[in-house]
């Protein structure tokens, strides 16, 4: 027999004129290598088919299931229940984004925008040819910009963000490591002025107070912090 855990969830339905935000509490039986996620499926299946969370892979990789976790965003798929002592576990929806019912956010409609906000795509002057193979880059180059696109747009950088949660325009960390990604990027030919045009101001990389949240708690460990200097450094002359 495993220990009894408590999940606390919060419940709201912005859609519904009489729903009240309250936390649901549901007890169960531990089981080996449970995750929030099993936990939540369980909760799901056998004792309250109205909660709704988000989920896909169940490996972390599609970045669906980020909530707040006793205060701290992390995936539900990739946390132990184990991992609490003390057997209670506190979810919520992830701020900053729009919430559409009870642990669910709506994280791709903010991606959306940001890529658009950022201009998240190569820029180029040349005519794609795609009857040859693509133009080759250093493959340094293609490590470091392979390493910036292992982003899974969790929206967890961004939760976890304090200048987010006071400036609702920041851009967040996965912006800004997505402009990094284009700036090393030999393909796109945009120039530090086009970049500093897009987040030359405290909205964007100067707005960033470096408190290190977004680094700590990203799921795939990506060098956020050292992306966000790196374009700080490239773009202050230009201030």
């Amino acid at each position: 027999m495993g220990r009894e855990i408590t999940i606390k969830a919060l419940k709201y339905n912005p859609n519904s004129k009489v729903s009240k935000a309250h936390f649901a509490e549901y007890k169960l039986e531990e089981t080996d290598g449970m995750t929030l996620f099993i936990a939540l499926t369980k909760i799901r299946e056998t004792l309250d088919a109205d909660l709704s969370f988000d989920f896909v892979c169940r490996a972390g990789i599609c970045g669906s299931c980020g909530m707040m976790i006793n205060g701290v965003p992390g995936l539900a798929c990739r946390t132990l229940t184990k991992n609490y002592e003390s057997g209670v576990i506190q979810l919520m929806p992830m701020p900053a984004f729009k919430l559409i019912k009870d642990l669910s956010v709506n994280t791709g409609e903010w991606m959306n925008d940001m890529s658009k906000r950022v201009e998240s795509w190569v820029h180029t002057n040349e005519e794609p040819d795609y009857s040859k193979l693509e133009k080759p880059i250093e493959p340094k180059v293609a490590d470091d910009v392979f390493e910036i696109d292992r982003c899974v747009e969790c929206g967890i950088c961004v939760a976890a963000c304090g200048t987010k949660l006071m400036r609702p325009d920041f851009v967040g960390a996965v912006g800004l490591n997505r402009v990094a990604r284009f700036q090393i990027d030999p393909h796109d030919n945009r120039t530090d002025e086009d970049f500093y045009e897009l987040i030359g101001d405290d909205n964007g990389v100067f707005g960033c107070m470096s408190l290190l949240a977004c680094e700590d708690n990203c799921p795939k460990h990506l060098p956020l912090q050292s992306k966000i200097a790196y374009m700080r450094r490239k773009l202050v002359a230009l201030r």
